[in-house]
């Protein structure tokens, strides 16, 4: 723990409460989008690993339809997301639930991002240091590439701010991921509608990795 992370904390909740206060005509806008083009549920919700792996429930907005029945949902994200939906993504509309998140202390505004419980034992034992921090809504890998970027450059990002985090870092991130949000920025990597699959190990052995959903 560094000095910083009590007070992080702090400002989190502050931060968050805010947030949610300020944005709440949009968030309530944008579930009435939601609703009326996709129906409800209104909110996508799934289990990430949080600080120390520990699972939580993510909260987002739905952007994609169900996948039909007997069809595999994993691998079909681009037919089964809307134009809502790709709205949202591309503005991240979608992520404004997770301060949500936030205010409960699951996340924190800024943190390497809450990936899938599959990856956990997939992760060498430094990728998993990313856990030792709670994740963010943004971090180091969203302000430097988003979805553009390999998994080890993302990982690689995630370690750098776990051992260098500070308030001055926090704050040069937030600051970026507006500017990111604004020019919508790396939203999805070549050839997929976010990234392919973390399968574990080095890129050369993730070179046949299949695209999948990531949960929304």
């Amino acid at each position: 723990m560094t000095f910083y992370d009590p007070i992080k904390r702090a400002v989190d909740f502050v931060g968050a409460a805010a947030g949610l206060i300020a944005v709440s005509p949009v968030l309530a806008t944008t579930a009435v989008a939601v609703a009326f083009s996709m129906g409800r549920p209104i909110f996508f919700r799934q289990q990430r690993p949080g600080k120390q792996g520990e699972p939580f429930l993510l909260v987002k907005f739905r952007t994609m339809k169900p996948a039909p029945p007997g069809e595999d949902a994993i691998g079909n994200d681009a037919r089964r997301i809307t134009r809502v939906g790709q709205f949202l993504r591309s503005t991240s509309l979608d992520e404004l639930p997770t301060l949500y998140n936030v205010l409960r202390g699951d996340m924190s505004l800024v943190g390497p991002r809450p990936l899938l419980m599959r990856y956990l034992p997939r992760y060498t034992p430094e990728q998993a240091r990313r856990h030792e921090v709670r994740p963010g809504i943004t971090g180091m890998a969203q302000v430097s590439g988003r979805n553009t970027l390999s998994w080890d450059e993302k990982f690689a990002l995630d370690l750098w701010y776990v051992d260098n985090r500070s308030p001055l870092v926090d704050l040069k991130i937030l600051w970026s991921t507006v500017g990111k949000v604004v020019r919508r920025d790396g939203i999805s990597s070549q050839g997929h509608v976010t990234m392919p699959e973390f399968m574990g190990g080095r890129p050369r052995e993730q070179e046949n990795q299949r695209e999948i959903s990531h949960g929304e």
